[in-house]
């Protein structure tokens, strides 16, 4: 099974230097757009409120430290990517992230 799956990650990594080469390869690519969306400190507290969740308990749900949602909540910071994403979810459709929360 290990040698498979060494055999297999290989072939991937041959793929890749293909791809990167200009040349044919047998890979699925996916480009995303950047996000432009602009999320101010009120708005970041009144979801994380909305949902009725602590800092604590909205930091573990978002996959970040307490001390990001405090300071993205103060304007500090400002969260990026992936937790950006999951904001303006639950932004637009609290629900979604309430019922996948619980």
């Amino acid at each position: 099974m290990k040698a498979q799956l060494f055999e297999s990650m290989m072939a991937g990594f041959d793929e890749v230097k293909k791809y990167r080469r200009g040349q044919r390869a047998n890979l699925r690519v996916a480009r995303f757009s950047p996000i432009n969306i602009v999320m101010k400190p009120r708005d970041i507290r009144k979801i994380r409120t909305t949902l009725g969740f602590s800092q604590f308990d909205f930091a573990q749900y978002l996959g970040t430290s307490v001390g990001s949602v405090r300071s993205w909540e103060q304007g500090v910071r400002r969260p990026r990517s992936t937790a950006l994403r999951l904001l303006a979810i639950a932004k637009q459709k609290p629900a979604t992230l309430l019922y996948l929360a619980r």
